[in-house]
């Protein structure tokens, strides 16, 4: 049994190696920031199917609201920022791109200043340079009223970059019927 036992074993290592130790010796992919530096990383794919028009207009509501940790950009908010990237990867004008991003639920702390962020957390506001950035592409970023009250942030304490709406629920329905597609992160 144990003459079969380690050529079985061996044969178990070499097959494990082949088929997951193979995959961490693949290349990196050839990230791109073709409108959002630092942020949103894409890979470029002119040749892929369903690309959009250059000609057209693209109207979205990004619903951030999942949690993020303190220290670290909110991972739903640089969604935001990786879908200005692929669609200016794909040759879109920002000025194509009518993106707004709806902060809400735990993701409402990324709104705040970074004093007030640096108060409250104990470390600066790592969304702020990703705000920046988003408002220079032309991104509005928003933030519930409503979400502000029950975290109990007062509207000073939210980055002057970030306009403050009634309401998450209320946004949401008055920008779809304008005709904003609701993307949820």
């Amino acid at each position: 049994m144990k003459k079969i036992a380690a050529p079985l074993r061996a044969a178990l290592l070499a097959f494990a190696f082949v088929m997951f130790g193979t995959a961490s010796m693949a290349a990196e992919p050839d990230w791109t920031f073709p409108a959002i530096q630092g942020f949103g990383k894409v890979v470029s794919l002119p040749n892929a199917g369903i690309q959009p028009s250059k000609d057209a207009d693209y109207k979205a509501l990004f619903n951030v609201a999942g949690p993020a940790d303190a220290d670290k950009v909110n991972p739903n908010l640089d969604k935001v920022a990786r879908a200005v990237n692929i669609f200016a990867s794909a040759g879109i004008p920002l000025s194509h791109l009518h993106f707004i991003a709806v902060l809400h639920g735990p993701s409402t702390a990324a709104a705040l200043d970074n004093a007030h962020y640096h108060e409250k957390f104990g470390v600066d506001n790592p969304n702020i340079k990703l705000i920046d950035a988003l408002e220079t592409a032309g991104v509005k970023v928003i933030v519930c009223g409503q979400a502000l009250a029950h975290n109990k942030f007062p509207h000073e304490w939210v980055n002057p970059k970030v306009e403050i709406t009634l309401s998450a629920i209320s946004d949401i329905i008055i920008l779809e019927q304008q005709g904003y597609v609701l993307v949820p992160l």
